[in-house]
């Protein structure tokens, strides 16, 4: 008994002719793909000759065309079953369509291609691991492989040459296993004793010379060696100071590397050409847990110039690929932290790889930041020259240095030569050139609580300041005390308001209830955050041949706390001359700006008559020596 809803989807998993054909050749054309691409890649040349690697070739070239005609609309269901009828006589071409015709020919090319293959080559009947691995071994002309595992190869097919890649950064003891293979004739060793030799951990060790190479020992005994004197990766700016500093001027550089298009312009700004040295003034380089230097400053920069890469390929649709290197590890996990995942995109444009000095030789990518870390005024062990060396020459396109131009310039180390170097070359720049840059690393040392760095007038707070500032020890104390990161981004941000000329309108402005002392008529209160108030005055200092307005800033208080402030500056404000006193109260305005006043003195500032404040007031000039409109009262 058949029920008709169970016949009808019965007929519905029939397929039909096409779909069947297709489903078929699918399954079969992607395992025949895949193991004629093993055989060409793995099989030695003794083993599969070139004859029937070509046949191979055709054979895929042959499955692409059935592809392309299985997959496509040209054939109607009557069309494939009249080409696989009578399979035995493909020659069968009466009443074919030409379309059908033209498929029976492709199918029987391709199987003659097949069968032709299948006489003149037999797969290896084995299965196991080591069979097939001896197998490959025993009929290979080169094998590739680490120094440790050739030791594998004593009881495999002789061999008469070996090539030791890398042989500077391979022990002695290293080098010893593979030219005590059997049958040996020739060996070869590459490398560059300039560059970074084995890593050993013990200390003792490493002062009996236990990283020491073969390599090293052959030149340092004079043996025979040729310098490789060409490179191929680095623009000429790249490595110019490598070259000069490591090799003596032996190396050249390549016509590629020479070429204009070799030259990348990534991002906007001179700071971001081929090689530049970004001075870093500020941050701190300090001992993380393990006990490694890391520098935040240079994390929070490095970062923020790793987004405006990553922006830039996006936007352009280019490939970039960014190495980060850093001596100390504490450095690398800083910078890994901080990026964490952000550009671990599958198929993208862009690319990042973070490591350390010796984990990067041997690697080049197309941008290379070097962030060296130190800036307490001490190297360390950042002087080694061949970490030095291959730090430098990791980039193919562009290098960046970020670092700490003071410390290292005065380090007597391969790097205050680098330093001068970029300075002469004029590749040396300030962060606060790069406004993005300033601005990342103005919100970083708030964060960091590092923000006491920045106090002082040269700092990139007060880049484009109109006055000169001051900070008394009690507001140092209280900043050092008040820990909350808002409260710290809107003083900063009033502090660089006030030092721009800024002031808050007549009508708007807080009225401080004093004692009728020196301070009520010179002290300025503006609200910063929550209870607390920046406290302020204008003071007088001396700079060369005149005096000069500055800003003063006292202390960070709540409002009960700014009487008992008051009462000290009355004091302190007592021992000034009343001229000063005069000159304190002194305003001076262009346009919404109070911009500061100053007077010419006396060089011998013991013959200054501070009692003719007329004559000083009539050489009053403005501190910029602006001959812009003014008004001053």
């Amino acid at each position: 008994m058949i029920i008709e809803g169970e016949e009808d989807k019965s007929c519905d998993n029939v397929l039909t002719m096409w779909e069947f054909t297709r489903k078929r050749f699918d399954r079969t054309e992607g395992n025949l793909r895949y193991c004629i691409r093993i055989f060409c890649t793995h099989l030695p040349t003794s083993f599969l000759s070139i004859e029937v690697v070509g046949e191979m070739n055709r054979a895929l070239n042959l499955l692409q065309l059935l592809r392309i005609n299985f997959h496509g609309d040209i054939f109607s269901n009557k069309d494939l079953e009249n080409v696989f009828d009578c399979s035995e006589d493909l020659n069968r071409t009466a009443c074919e369509s030409s379309t059908s015709s033209s498929l029976r020919k492709r199918i029987q090319d391709c199987l003659e291609v097949l069968k032709s293959i299948n006489k003149k080559f037999s797969v290896p009947n084995f299965y196991s691991h080591h069979m097939i691995s001896s197998f490959c071994l025993k009929n290979a002309h080169l094998i590739f492989c680490t120094a440790s595992s050739s030791v594998k190869l004593n009881e495999g097919k002789p061999i008469e040459l070996v090539i030791i890649d890398e042989a500077a950064q391979l022990k002695e003891c290293e080098s010893s296993i593979p030219l005590q293979l059997p049958w040996i004739r020739h060996a070869i060793l590459i490398g560059d004793e300039r560059q970074l030799p084995a890593m050993v951990m013990s200390k003792i060790s490493e002062k009996a010379g236990f990283g020491r190479s073969l390599f090293e020992r052959l030149v340092s005994l004079g043996h025979r060696k040729h310098l490789l004197n060409t490179q191929y990766r680095m623009h000429p700016s790249i490595s110019l100071f490598p070259n000069t500093e490591f090799y003596g001027k032996q190396i050249c550089d390549a016509h590629n590397v020479k070429e204009e298009s070799y030259k990348r312009h990534l991002l906007q700004g001179q700071m971001y050409g081929s090689y530049s040295f970004i001075n870093i003034p500020y941050g701190k380089d300090e001992f993380d847990e393990r006990h490694s230097r890391r520098n935040m400053a240079e994390v929070y920069v490095a970062s923020e110039i790793m987004a405006k890469l990553y922006q830039a390929s996006v936007g352009s649709g280019q490939m970039i690929s960014v190495g980060v290197i850093s001596p100390y590890k504490a450095q690398v996990f800083a910078l890994q932290e901080k990026l964490g995942d952000r550009y671990v995109t599958p198929g993208s444009n862009f690319s990042v790889s973070v490591r350390s000095v010796d984990g990067f030789q041997g690697g080049e990518e197309d941008v290379i930041i070097i962030s060296t870390v130190r800036s307490n005024g001490s190297v360390g062990f950042l002087s080694n020259l061949k970490r030095t060396n291959v730090a430098l020459t990791r980039a193919r396109y562009c290098l960046w240095i970020l670092g700490n131009g003071l410390t290292l310039s005065n380090s007597n180390s391969v790097w205050k030569k680098l330093v001068l170097d970029a300075q002469k070359r004029g590749c040396y720049f300030n962060v606060d050139e790069d406004e993005t840059l300033a601005k990342t690393l103005k919100e970083s040392m708030i964060k960091l609580d590092q923000l006491e760095d920045f106090l002082n007038t040269d700092s990139i707070l007060f880049k484009n300041a109109r006055w000169k500032v001051i900070f008394g020890n009690e507001f140092l104390k209280s900043l050092a005390r008040n820990k909350k990161i808002e409260t710290r981004k809107k003083l900063v941000s009033l502090l660089m308001k006030l030092s721009s000329g800024w002031r808050t309108p007549p009508q708007k402005k807080e009225t401080l209830n004093l004692n009728d002392g020196t301070s009520s008529q010179l002290l300025e209160q503006y609200k910063v955050h929550g209870l607390l108030n920046l406290l302020w005055t204008k003071d007088i200092i001396i700079e060369g041949s005149q005096l000069i307005q500055v800003l003063k800033f006292w202390d960070i208080l709540p409002l009960s706390e700014i009487p008992k402030l008051a009462k000290r500056l009355d004091v302190i404000f007592g021992s000034y001359k009343v001229d000063n006193i005069n000159h304190m109260k002194l305003k001076c305005h262009e346009g919404n700006l109070e911009v500061p006043m100053s007077w010419e003195i006396s060089p011998d500032i013991s013959e200054y008559n501070h009692e003719r404040l007329s004559t000083q007031l009539a050489s009053l000039r403005l501190d910029e020596g602006s001959s812009r409109s003014a008004r001053f009262y």
